[in-house]
Formats: C-alpha cells, structure tokens, sequence
C-alpha cells in the first residue's frame, strides 16, 4: 500500500487539503497529515487525524511521544510527499533551503517524489519572486500541480485558487504508478562532454555539462530502473542508485558503451560526444613561444552508431545538438545511425540546452512521427521522454 505524506500550509483552501486526503485513501493509500503550525490554527489537526487514522504532525519537536529523529525516519516510509495547498512562504522555503518548521524540514530530508499544488492570490502567483522559487523547483524535478482561475478569498477573480482534488490526487497516483512502470529494465545512459587531449594541459570539449543527461537516469531510477550513467567529466553528483562510471575521452566512453550496451534493455546518449580527436597529443605542454600548432585530428568512434548495430534487441534513443536545420539534420541522423528515437534541440539559443536547466526539444521517431516541446526545466523534459520512450516500446515489443 503507497504512504503519502500530505504536507498543507496556511491558505484559506486549506479545508479542500481534507478532500485531497480523502482521495488517496479511497485509491488505497495510506496518507500521514503534516500541518504548519498556522494551518493548525485554520483547521484543527484532530479533524486530518481522525480521517487519515494517523496522528497529524504539526510540530517538530512533540514531548508526548518517545523521541526520534521523526523526519529522516519519515522521509524513508513514504512513496511521495504532496503539499496541498502550498503557500507562496512555502514554496520560498523550498526553494531556499529554509527548515524552521516540521514541513520545511521534512522537504530537505525527502528524496522520493514531491507533488506541490499552490495556493495564493493571482498578484503573489504570478509576483517574480515566487515564479523564481517554483522554476528552481521544478528545476530539480519537483512537480506541479498549477493553480486554478476562479473566485479568491481576498474577493478578487483571478489565477491562483487551489486546483481540484481529484486533478491533485490524480496528479500523484500518475507519480506513483510511474515508479515502477520500468521495474525489471536495464538502462544504459550517456552524459557530459569528452575530452580529447591536446597536450597533457589542453583538450578539444565542448560546453556540455551533463545536467540533461544526468536527469535522465535520474527519472529512470524514480520508475523503478536498474540504471548505468556513463559520464564524461562535469561538476554533478552522480545519482547514488545508479552504476556510475566516469569516462574522459571518447575512446573511453566508446568502449564502457560498447561493453555494457548488450545488456539494456534501453540505451539513452544524451552525451556531446567530440566528433574529433587529435592524433598526437604533444607529451610535454607546448609552449606559446614555439609559434602557432598545427593539430592532425581524425574522425572519433561514431558510438551511437555501433552501439544500435549490436546484436539483441533494446530500444536506442540518441540526441542531436544542432545550430540550423533541427528538423533535417535530426530525421537524417535518426535514419542514418537506426535509433528508435531522437531528441533534438537548437543549442544556439541563449538559456537552452547546453549548461542549462532549461531545454525545448523535438522528438521524432523512426516511424514519422513527432513532438515539439515547449520549454521546459530538464528534469520535466526527462519525464516526458521517458512516458514517450515507455510508450513506443512497448508498441515496438
């Protein structure tokens, strides 16, 4: 059975909170009420307690139970935490890393999903502040459920009233149910730039940094997948459940692919591999005075290509950075390299895709077909591809 943790804050909609509660537990959820302590004084906790059958948590510190670090032992029990509503102070002590009450401190120590469905007079939602607060959040894949148009309490009309329950409920069943949608699959996933050296000081990159990549073996984990991330260098954490293996050039990561890729179920190269290495890196770091070098460069190994050629079968999603003709150059490589899938973004746009947190894509598939993104923070983007890339293999299968 799923436990939700259902956190609410201090709006006026705070009595719908009981509807949302009501919602997981008729699909069969076990839900665990947290209030901030001014919501507790809108509704009483001894109401969300008696409906969810579990004491509702207010305080961080409660003196009548026998003492344990509650919100790291709760944080392990849970499926998915779900704020609803959420206030404009809530989302600011998200995004800020402010713990000074049950709920803000539960949020640090989550690492299960997090639905936030706001709460907030239309000027407050849509006040640059709090759009800041809620794209760094969703920057690190925190979802939202947006908020409704309609009549507000302050008496004004507008964006900014608490959506539905059953659109919030729904919403987090739709998490749920993708936590385990790839359960059993094996998913091999590229990220970063190569490094192809020049001397022992100097390389050829590129200005990747990891970050879509990242995501996406991020999201394949959330859904239950036995995950491989090979990366080449860049200044991210790697995800704790995944298989990590860390690459430079693209030699490297041509054979930690190669040697790996016969057991995935999917592969994803999300890395900006160089297409040139230098023949001989000079052994000791040229020196300015010596005049102007002249590089021999060569072809690297087309890894993408070799790996969708080797035998068995997985579905091969591959990615294409390009600064002209996205649709062309994308459907070309796509049929010239025998993917299943491509994603394919214009990275000469400012704030898009390279060493960026925010992409718009174009997805196009062996079979014609196509789906234009708007932008999107990366983790989001990642979650959109992994629902594409589930459904088209499962018709491929």
């Amino acid at each position: 059975m799923p436990k939700i943790a259902l956190g609410a804050a201090s709006s006026v909609s705070l009595y719908k909170a009981l509807e949302v509660l009501r919602g997981f537990q008729k699909a069969g959820c076990q839900v665990q009420p947290i209030l901030t302590p001014n919501a507790a004084k809108l509704v009483s906790p001894l109401l969300f307690s008696t409906l969810s059958g579990r004491k509702t948590i207010v305080e961080t510190f409660d003196d009548g139970q026998a003492w344990s670090v509650a919100h790291i032992a709760l944080a392990k029990e849970i499926d998915l935490l779900v704020v609803a509503p959420a206030t404009a102070n809530v989302i600011a002590k998200f995004a800020g890393g402010i713990a000074d009450d049950f709920l803000s401190t539960f949020f640090l120590a989550v690492e299960k999903p997090v639905l936030i469905a706001p709460a907030m007079n239309e000027a407050m939602w849509h006040d640059p502040q709090t759009r800041l607060n809620a794209e760094r959040l969703r920057a690190r894949g925190i979802e939202f459920v947006e908020p409704e148009a309609g009549y507000l309490a302050c008496g004004d009309a507008g964006h900014g009233r608490l959506a539905e329950p059953e659109t919030i409920v729904a919403a987090g069943l739709a998490i749920l149910g993708r936590a385990k949608s790839l359960a059993g699959k094996r998913v091999l996933v590229t990220a970063g730039p190569t490094r192809e050296a020049i001397d022992p000081v100097r390389f050829l990159s590129n200005r990747s940094s990891g970050k879509m990549g990242y995501a996406v073996a991020a999201e394949a984990i959330r859904r239950g997948a036995e995950v491989t991330l090979i990366s080449g260098p860049t200044a991210i954490e790697s995800p704790a459940a995944a298989e990590f293996v860390r690459v430079v050039s693209a030699a490297d990561m041509a054979k930690a692919v190669l040697d790996r890729v016969g057991k995935a179920d999917v592969l994803v190269m999300a890395a900006a591999v160089a297409d040139f290495t230098v023949t001989r890196p000079a052994k000791a770091k040229i020196k300015k005075g010596a005049g102007s070098p002249s590089l021999a460069l060569v072809p690297t190994v087309d890894i993408l290509k070799a790996a969708a050629a080797r035998p068995g079968r997985r579905f091969v999603v591959g990615f294409a950075a390009e600064t002209g003709d996205l649709r062309k150059n994308a459907r070309a490589k796509l049929k010239a390299k025998s993917l299943d899938l491509i994603v394919a973004n214009d990275v000469s746009v400012e704030g898009r895709g390279f060493d960026a947190d925010w992409n718009k894509a174009l997805i196009l598939d062996a079979g014609g077909g196509e789906i234009e993104t708007p932008v999107l923070a990366k983790a989001e983007l990642a979650r959109r591809l992994w629902d594409i890339i589930e459904s088209h293999a499962a018709k491929k299968r």
